[in-house]
């Protein structure tokens, strides 16, 4: 066996907002992937995060490679004195992209694993780990943020290092010299914000002793193996990710295993669908470099690299000799748990959105077909309507992230009511579960174990750190969590912080009340009038605003009781004698609370959908004639009572 001691290949990977991006920044910045007359600037922004929706909402949704060219102190230490390159992947850290995550992990020989100081282990850190575990990666732990004012570092050290050992044991075959290299697990103590880490532990809200990262580069080099590769294997390189360029088309990211890939040769091409070999040409070759992708000639046993040329290509394929072809097995992926219904605009206000121009059934399936090709965690199965299709994915955000994309690209849809992926195991009906944590302040403790009673939320641990606030987990069925979001934080008053994985099935728990509010539904077509919301401010809390076009069955407001109420919003002030006081009347309304996507995905009922517009998200009815859902409504009252 050969070792590449001049490379290392690593993933960052942690619980959402423990600090993944800021740190793979700071790793750039000391370790030279940006030059002196780079434009990149310090201003705060996480480089990492390139895409629109990343940036607005502060998270990773994709995951990211770059590469950084380490020439630091330990570099001739380790047998690479003109620098050692370091690929980095940063990868998102919520479970609905756990697809992102669980490719990003095929690419290394080892993890670095972020803890927040404070908020400790979480179940996106549970679900991270456990993946690194089952591919027997070995792992560095960094406690970041240490300089926290409420930072508790050695507590957190002590339940990261008691989750590593659980999580560890309940492997399907622990590997005996696996745990014991899990007692030695390394720990840095860092602030990425900061760009310092160091092995000493810091008082509580103190900055590392260290002034820069030079500790966590040295245990990057020490702890994460460097690629091995049979010197006469033949060549076998599996793509991970795809990208595309406008100059190059489709661009397929890969790691080499073994053998050399040169630009211009032809090699073979297996699908992960198990097809036969075909062969293929590869008419450009590209390596990172900091944030660019540069021209290369050849590639290397545990490069990462991005080759052009092969249409059609998607992850999971192998390129291989074609000669002496050796596929690695597909990628696995765990599992869609929750579906949606996504279609064309069916609304009365169809295609009359200034900014809406991709209104077909076959630009909403061509768009869908896309995303197939380069999201993993996926899938689009049709429906009995020609005009929409069943979409299933990992998780509610996940969903939301793409129809939000296809808002942006000008697309108006029709949205469904999030459902979950239900099985038939033994014969048994069993729907997916979550691991749901949560911290609250003490006070909203028993207003929590009461709305996740309703959801059939069955407590598993409570702790109290002494802080003033409660750690909860709960397992829950994962319909039960959707819409509790809103709920949730309208009851703890914006106090509570809530995370779920995950957490295989089980049989189906029955009915789960997930609204408690009904539905202000527009009994007639019009413009909104300041008069009508002015009359019925009293009813409830209005989602529109006067000027607005509404439509029958679309859903205006909600209703603080539980039942559905039909309102005329457009009803126009009669003309009399008397003095006009329209000034007054727009002076005492409410502000109308304009609904965000994810919002109405949250409220929308059984009976309802989301219509999407690049201008507009509006919630409206299934059905939207008022006396053929008033039939309905009977029908099933009535099968009720007979029950």
């Amino acid at each position: 066996m050969k070792t590449r001691y001049d490379l290392r290949n690593v993933a960052i990977v942690a619980h959402v907002d423990h600090g993944k991006t800021t740190l793979v920044d700071a790793l750039m910045w000391q370790g030279g992937a940006f030059g002196e007359r780079d434009t990149v600037e310090k201003t705060g922004v996480r480089v990492m995060d390139s895409g629109e929706l990343e940036r607005e909402k502060g998270i990773t949704i994709l995951a990211k490679n770059t590469a950084i060219t380490y020439k630091g102190p330990s570099a001739e230490e380790f047998n690479s004195p003109n620098g050692i390159t370091i690929n980095v992947i940063d990868t998102p850290g919520h479970a609905d992209f756990g697809g992102e995550v669980e490719r990003g992990l095929a690419m290394v020989d080892g993890v670095v694993l972020l803890v927040d100081s404070s908020e400790g282990p979480l179940p996106q850190t549970r679900f991270v780990l456990r993946k690194a575990l089952e591919a027997k990666l070995p792992v560095i732990v960094v406690i970041n943020k240490v300089d926290r004012p409420d930072a508790r570092i050695a507590e957190v050290e002590e339940e990261t290092q008691d989750l590593l050992l659980s999580l560890a044991s309940d492997l399907e075959d622990p590997d005996a010299d696996m745990m014991d290299a899990l007692l030695e697990t390394p720990v840095i103590y860092a602030s990425a914000k900061a760009g310092r880490a160091s092995l000493n532990m810091p008082d509580n809200g103190q900055l590392p002793d260290s002034p820069d990262l030079e500790p966590l580069f040295r245990a990057i080099l020490t702890y994460i193996p460097a690629p091995t590769y049979e010197e006469d294997a033949p060549f076998v390189a599996q793509v991970t990710n795809l990208d595309a360029s406008p100059f190059l088309g489709r661009l397929a990211l890969l790691r080499v295993y073994s053998g050399v890939l040169k630009k211009g040769a032809t090699v073979g091409w297996v699908r992960h669908s198990g097809q036969t070999t075909t062969t293929a040409h590869i008419c450009e070759l590209l390596v990172t470099e900091g944030l660019e992708r540069k021209p290369a000639k050849e590639a290397h046993p545990g490069d990462i690299v991005a080759i052009a040329g092969i249409d059609g290509i998607t992850i999971g394929d192998s390129l291989v000799d074609p000669n002496d072809p050796h596929p690695l097995p597909p990628i696995h992926v765990d599992p869609p748990a929750i579906s949606m219904t996504i279609g064309i605009n069916t609304s009365p206000l169809a295609g009359k959105d200034g900014k809406g121009h991709k209104l077909t059934a076959r630009q909403v399936k061509d768009r869908l077909d896309a995303e197939l090709v380069g999201n993993v965690s996926i899938r689009v199965l049709p429906t009995d309507r020609p005009d929409a299709w069943e979409v299933q994915d990992r998780g509610e955000l996940a969903l939301a992230i793409l129809v939000e994309q296809m808002r942006r690209e000008g697309f108006e849809l029709t949205v469904g009511k999030p459902q979950v992926v239900t099985q038939m195991i033994d014969g048994v009906r069993q729907e997916p579960m979550q691991r749901t944590t949560i911290d609250v302040p003490e006070e909203f403790l028993g207003t929590v174990t009461q709305l996740m009673a309703t959801r059939k939320g069955r407590m598993e641990t409570m702790n109290n750190h002494g802080s003033g606030w409660v750690r909860m987990e709960f397992i829950v069925p994962a319909r039960g969590m959707i819409g509790f979001r809103s709920q949730f934080l309208t009851q703890t008053r914006g106090n509570g912080i809530a995370s779920s994985i995950a957490e295989g099935y089980a049989p189906w728990m029955g009915e789960i009340e997930s609204r408690a509010t009904g539905s202000l539904v527009s009994d007639r077509a019009g413009q909104v009038t300041a008069y009508a919301l002015q009359r019925l401010e009293n009813r409830g809390t209005f989602f529109v605003e006067p000027g607005w076009e509404v439509y029958e069955g679309e859903v205006v407001g909600e209703n603080p009781r539980d039942e559905d109420m039909d309102v005329n919003v457009v009803r126009a002030k009669e003309m009399t004698n008397m003095r006009s006081a329209t000034a007054e009347v727009f002076e005492t309304l409410q502000a109308p609370h304009k609904l965000t996507l994810e919002e109405a995905i949250e409220f929308a009922a059984e009976d309802e959908c989301i219509e999407v517009t690049p201008e507009a998200v509006r919630v409206r009815k299934v059905i939207l004639d008022s006396t053929q859902r008033g039939r309905i409504a009977g029908r099933k009252k009535r099968e009720r009572q007979r029950k």
